[in-house]
């Protein structure tokens, strides 16, 4: 299995924090958001990944191989050069579609800019299908990248759902919402392939679309596991108030 990650994104909405570095190379602790997500899934089991570069791409690129050596693991990075005019669609097609080309494996695709508690990592490398994670206990509000599964099925244990995505965005009804996707996920190598034609149709559309919206045309014709948080933690970090939970987050999750 491989860990995608993706680190092209500017972080205006953290400037000043962002002005030299791009947000996957923020400290907590003394270690990168990068580096503390890579070792997540060398814990699960990851011993190979793509790292999606773009804004202060030499800044990652740099850091890549010393995180490399000292997991002794295999990091390949790739570089998005329209970072700043292409949104999350292109990042990850860069990586799918090198998969694809080079028959490579599953992959797990994180948003960089993440800090979880690490059994979200292992529960989505565990599920049996393309899947996703999504929060099933935090409130939800506008902000929230929230879905609507049809014909939603939880197992026994209510820790996956299987259904089709009938609406996936920030503008979705609440109360009608079956949680939030949280930029954690996977797609099996036989879905690699419609997974990016999906991908190319978005960004022909308009390449400023999120990868996420992938997962609602292949739920038609592919079969998806939602991987439900089941209270575990995690806070994507967009603005300063985000950064300050994720460290309060990290300090709760490493003592």
């Amino acid at each position: 299995m491989i860990g995608v990650i993706l680190s092209a994104g500017m972080g205006t909405r953290l400037m000043p924090l962002t002005k030299e570095i791009p947000k996957t190379m923020l400290e907590i602790n003394g270690m990168t958001l990068l580096e503390r997500m890579i070792r997540n899934c060398i814990d699960a089991g990851i011993n190979k990944f793509i790292v999606i570069v773009g804004y202060n791409m030499e800044k990652v690129t740099e850091l890549c191989p010393q995180i490399a050596e000292k997991y002794d693991i295999e990091i390949k990075a790739i570089a998005n050069e329209k970072y700043d005019i292409t949104n999350t669609s292109v990042s990850t097609y860069l990586a799918s579609k090198f998969i694809e080309e080079n028959d490579l494996d599953d992959f797990v695709l994180i948003n960089g800019d993440n800090v979880v508690d690490p059994k979200i990592i292992s529960n989505i490398v565990a599920s049996n299908n393309t899947g996703m994670i999504i929060d099933n206990f935090k409130e939800l509000n506008e902000e929230s990248f929230k879905l609507i599964i049809d014909d939603e099925s939880f197992n026994e244990e209510r820790t996956i759902a299987n259904g089709k995505i009938n609406s996936i965005g920030k503008g979705l009804d609440i109360p009608s919402s079956t949680g939030e996707f949280i930029g954690v996920s996977k797609v099996v190598s036989d879905d690699v392939a419609e997974f990016n034609r999906i991908l190319e149709s978005l960004i022909e559309e308009d390449p400023q679309n999120y990868y996420d919206f992938a997962f609602k045309d292949l739920s038609i014709i592919k079969t998806i596991d939602f991987v439900l948080t089941n209270g575990l933690k995690w806070t994507e970090i967009d603005d300063h108030n985000d950064w300050e939970k994720a460290q309060i987050l990290v300090r709760e999750l490493e003592g």
